[in-house]
């Protein structure tokens, strides 16, 4: 069962609070016969905690991603994406993967700091680093917190190339930093946008920048000399997949250079978030949205096996990505020159044994 208040709330994506899933108790609503249940619902206030972690950089071996290592300098998101499939990590935090993820946030003070130790590391092989994978890194707490803006500034330092993925116009601060890594080809940015609809960009993604913004975004990066790519991310079946074609020339007249989508993804909460959502916010489309969702994933919500997980499988994924091959062409979209690796200065080591000579 979930927590849901009678209505959704008011720049939030998600309509409940679902039990975390490795809980053996769950809760219910219940009328106490004083109409609680009819009550507009209040406002969650958005909360910030100090993460512990020891250490920043996450390493994977997923054949689906051009990376083996990223830094989330967040956990949680107050863009409140619906769709968002790191809502589960929150799971790990014993909270919930609704409206948890997006007003119960953690950040990593010391990120800055322990990116140097690790890149100070004797054995470190360096190769490029993907930084706000899991939860944007330009949310807005980065405002205030600046710990994107560290972790960039030492990225910097070391000539260590990055990457980064983000739909927050917060970016355009660190143009500076931004544009002198990417004179030596150390940093590739991409910018994701799900729908060009101002309504539907607003109940999907309430806190994000919209989608207009985001293409200014594209621009403002592209006349410093960074490289932008456009990730049409997630594409939703029925919702947003009409647009693909005009998302990839609305990009690639501001200024992208290449391109990407992703296909919805629905795993473990997300689908039952994502299902509350439809039936809050399009009622009409939301068994036409789950079936296509499924002729996508043979016949499931979801399908997490590499290879399929990120464009789907069948009729209707396989036209997705032929679409997307024609567009990609025509409107001459081109894949980037590698980052390069060779730049890499390491930094001196501030902790531990002290070097013999």
């Amino acid at each position: 069962m979930s927590k849901r208040p009678p209505q959704p709330l008011r720049g939030r994506g998600a309509r409940s609070a679902p039990d975390n899933r490795f809980e053996t108790l769950s809760r219910e609503l219940t009328d106490d016969g004083w109409g609680s249940l009819e009550q507009a619902p209040t406002s969650v206030c958005t909360t910030v905690q100090r993460d512990a972690s020891r250490s920043v950089v996450v390493y994977n071996r997923s054949p689906d991603v051009p990376f083996d290592r990223s830094i989330n300098p967040y956990r949680g998101c107050e863009h409140g994406c619906i769709y968002c499939f790191a809502r589960p990590t929150h799971a790990y935090l014993g909270l919930s993967a609704g409206l948890d993820f997006e007003t119960q946030l953690f950040y990593k003070p010391d990120a800055a700091s322990l990116l140097r130790e690790e890149l100070a590391r004797p054995n470190y092989v360096c190769a490029p680093i993907a930084l706000g994978v899991n939860t944007d890194a330009y949310q807005p707490i980065e405002r205030r917190l600046g710990i994107t803006r560290g972790i960039l500034e030492t990225l910097q330092q070391c000539q260590h190339p990055v990457s980064l993925i983000t739909k927050s116009s917060l970016i355009e601060r660190d143009i500076d930093v931004l544009a002198d890594m990417a004179q030596q080809n150390l940093t590739h940015v991409a910018v994701s946008i799900t729908t060009l609809q101002p309504a539907l960009a607003r109940t999907l993604e309430p806190r994000a920048a919209t989608p207009q913004r985001r293409l200014e975004t594209i621009a403002r990066l592209t006349e410093a000399g960074i490289p932008v790519s456009i990730l049409v991310a997630p594409l939703i079946p029925v919702l947003t997949d009409s647009e693909l074609e005009s998302i990839l020339a609305k990009a690639r007249a501001a200024g992208a250079s290449d391109a990407a989508y992703v296909l919805l993804r629905l795993p473990h909460e997300v689908k039952d978030l994502f299902r509350e959502w439809l039936e809050e916010h399009q009622p009409l489309q939301a068994k036409h949205v789950m079936s296509r969702v499924r002729d996508a994933r043979d016949g499931r919500d979801n399908d997490a096996r590499f290879g399929s997980r990120m464009r789907g499988t069948g009729i209707f994924a396989e036209l997705l990505s032929q679409r997307f091959a024609v567009a990609y062409s025509r409107l001459g979209f081109c894949a980037p020159a590698q980052l390069k690796t060779d730049r890499f200065e390491r930094p001196v080591r501030t902790s531990g044994q002290l070097a013999l000579f």
